[in-house]
């Protein structure tokens, strides 16, 4: 491109716009400034101290001495709720709502925060109500979480079912694995009752809504064991390998029991056999041991655990090892073995724990739903030591 003489005129020209684009934002930037109260600095300034209840103060000042800082009131009534000062975000966001000069978008937004500040201070009617009416609005997708919460805690299971296949329809992700279990419960609750039928339809829906659900497949066994049909139940139950083979140990006691109604114990015990050599478990080995050590005595019990240890050593073995050493041992040495696995035991009992994959929470029973973190299907159906677990 050549050089033209008149570009001479233009390089001025762009200098001095930019001057005075500058000094026009200097000057409204200036007047902006001025217009806003002292407590606003004194309030920014608390804050980069990291002096909260100060800043605090300083900002109400603020909403005082202008009403129209809208934004500093939803500032405001968030840090008052992660507070747990829930009063005063309750207030902040009802004088919000009631507003006649907010607009829509504002307003509903309002509501948001209102809803949960009542989700914090546990006035779970409100809050429902509150998010409720939400539907429609760019806050639909949260306040229908937040309503699945309130709907679990509540233990309103069909409508936290409903919640759900909504959140499916609006977000198109997959909601199966909370829905089923949410049939799971309503299933229990039937159990309780003793109505079996209606508790096998809401099983069924569980698989439907997902077809991996093992709990639903383990309690529909139950239900046809109950009934004095063994061998339909030990049919459910095998598909849990198909499933999820990691909880057939869940299963093992149950199995073994169904054989046994069918009087056809060996069967049983060679199944389990053939279940710990695919799939190692401690749990598995324990039934089996008790089994093993019924059927054909203490050798054999001590040979399956001796072989077992061999392939997948771990204390909570060697503890059942000493257990079946006990059982044979002469009277002089009984003492000695009983020293070690006192002391393997001691060892054993914090590693033959169920541990959370969410939260990392500890117990000594399996859980569906983790009592601390709320998370379904959180604990592994193996041991921490089997997982690798640090106590």
């Amino acid at each position: 491109m050549e050089f033209e003489p008149w570009m001479l005129l233009v390089f001025p020209l762009f200098f001095g716009m930019g001057w005075l684009a500058a000094r026009i934002d200097i000057k409204e930037l200036l007047s902006e400034s001025s217009a806003l109260p002292r407590s606003y600095f004194q309030g920014l300034n608390f804050l980069l101290n990291e002096q909260q209840d100060e800043a605090i103060e300083a900002f109400i000042e603020v909403v005082k001495v202008d009403p129209q800082t809208i934004e500093l009131h939803f500032a405001l009534g968030s840090l008052f709720r992660r507070r747990g000062e829930v009063d005063r975000a309750l207030r902040m966001h009802l004088n919000l709502v009631e507003r006649g000069d907010l607009d829509e978008e504002k307003r509903q937004q309002a509501l948001f925060e209102l809803a949960q500040d009542y989700l914090k201070a546990g006035i779970f009617d409100r809050a429902e109500s509150t998010l409720a009416s939400l539907q429609s609005t760019r806050y639909e997708k949260e306040a229908l979480d937040f309503l699945l919460e309130i709907y679990q805690k509540e233990k309103d299971w069909l409508k936290a079912i409903d919640i759900s296949q909504r959140l499916t329809a609006l977000t198109g992700e997959p909601h199966g694995k909370e829905t089923a279990f949410f049939y799971c419960e309503l299933a229990a609750t039937e159990l309780a009752k003793k109505q079996m039928d209606a508790a096998t339809v809401h099983l069924e829906q569980a698989l439907v809504a997902n077809p991996q659900g093992v709990r639903a497949t383990i309690m529909l066994g139950d239900i046809a064991l109950a009934a004095g049909n063994a061998l339909p139940a030990i049919e459910i139950w095998k598909r849990i390998e198909a499933q999820d083979a990691q909880y057939l140990p869940l299963v093992a006691e149950r199995l073994l029991a169904a054989y046994r109604q069918s009087r056809n114990e060996d069967d049983g015990i060679t199944l389990l056999q053939n279940y710990l050599a695919k799939y190692p478990s401690i749990d598995l080995m324990n039934v089996l041991f008790n089994a093993v050590l019924q059927r054909d005595g203490a050798p054999a019990a001590y040979k399956l655990v001796r072989d077992e240890l061999r392939v997948h050593p771990t204390l909570l073995g060697l503890d059942k090892l000493l257990e079946a050493t006990l059982l044979e041992v002469k009277t002089e040495r009984r003492a000695d073995v009983e020293l070690v696995k006192n002391l393997v035991y001691q060892r054993t009992r914090g590693l033959a724990m169920y541990r959370c994959k969410r939260c990392g929470f500890k117990a000594r029973q399996f859980y569906w739903h983790c009592p601390a973190c709320y998370g379904w299907e959180t604990y592994s159906p193996r041991r921490t030591e089997e997982t690798g677990g640090v106590v």
